[in-house]
């Protein structure tokens, strides 16, 4: 494993640990080289995904871009970081069992708010905003409308 910090590919594994409810190996490395530390994760893959963008552009499925824009929606929300690495890896799985190494974005983001709906309301709501391409505060004001339950006193 290379380096970060010198580009040294001589690195040394310090420590190894299950990490993410056994779904991963969390590998502590030390570089002779410069004495920088970093971490390293495995993980299983079952298949190549590649996601198919709305533009009709194809690009290899990231799990790090799908984990920064769910942590950018839970930001500063009350859930523990395990259970959010729980979460992305249940989607990734999920992804992967679909049978299909091509899959549309408008799927993976359907599938993340779903999940998102389950977890956290605030974080559901940040997250569509984005997906949805909110544009006024009228599209917030219709789309959180829809997620409160009707009146029940008509």
């Amino acid at each position: 494993m290379r380096c970060p910090f010198c580009g040294n590919v001589d690195t040394q594994v310090k420590d190894s640990r299950p990490a993410e409810d056994n779904v991963a190996i969390r590998r502590r490395r030390f570089c002779p080289a410069c004495g920088g530390r970093f971490t390293t994760y495995e993980r299983v893959q079952l298949r190549d995904l590649v996601v198919i963008k709305s533009s009709g552009r194809r690009e290899d499925f990231d799990r790090d871009k799908l984990a920064r824009s769910i942590r950018i929606a839970m930001q500063k929300r009350p859930v523990e970081p395990e259970r959010l690495d729980q979460m992305i890896s249940g989607i990734v799985r999920r992804l992967e069992s679909m049978g299909e190494t091509d899959i549309s974005s408008k799927v993976i983001g359907e599938i993340v708010m779903e999940t998102l709906a389950r977890i956290d309301t605030v974080g559901y709501v940040r997250f569509a905003s984005v997906y949805k391409n909110f544009q006024a505060a009228d599209d917030f004001d219709r789309f959180v409308s829809e997620l409160r339950p009707a009146d029940s006193d008509g």
